[in-house]
């Protein structure tokens, strides 16, 4: 069962596989939190030991004091493995990088709908139909009693004037 290499491509052959086999395909995720082992944390105490053991590089600047806190942290994996058992076809894709992992939880909504017999859904539902973008209204000028515009301070601050009750 190989690795797929990005996240496009798993999904991509997903869909593929989904839209042949809605029935029999299944889709799976899996995510996994790994503490670093008692080996890893002394291997990376020595390597420290001897980072503080050798003589100051004038040339390089100085980090701050090594921690043990980036080793200790665990860490986590998120496995998506879409898998037919009529044709045996795996495809698995592996990330680490938190920032994907929502981003592939929210595509995992639009394969669902292949299972389901669905038509696909819009990219982005937030866009009317008529293909305008939402419209931010603009700003109007304050406008003195003689019907020149009002100056604008350069300074950005300042008091604003209370409105009064009408």
């Amino acid at each position: 069962m190989p690795y797929l290499e990005t996240s496009a491509e798993w999904y991509e052959q997903s869909s593929l596989l989904l839209k042949a086999r809605p029935t029999t395909t299944h889709v799976t995720s899996k995510y996994t939190v790994l503490k670093p082992n008692a080996r890893k944390i002394k291997k990376h105490q020595k390597y420290l030991e001897k980072r503080a053991a050798r003589p100051a590089d004038p040339s390089r600047p100085q980090p701050s004091e090594p921690t043990l806190d980036n080793v200790e942290e665990p860490k986590a994996t998120f496995v998506l493995k879409t898998y037919d058992p009529d044709s045996g076809t795996c495809l698995q894709y592996q990330t680490t990088k938190a920032a994907e992992v929502g981003r592939l939880i929210g595509s995992l909504g639009r394969l669902g709908r292949h299972m389901a017999a669905l038509p696909e859904a819009m990219e982005d539902l937030s866009v009317p139909a008529d293909g305008m973008g939402v419209s931010t209204p603009k700003v109007e000028e304050d406008v003195k009693v003689g019907g020149a515009p009002a100056e604008q301070k350069a300074g950005g601050g300042g008091k604003k004037k209370k409105k009064g009750k009408k």
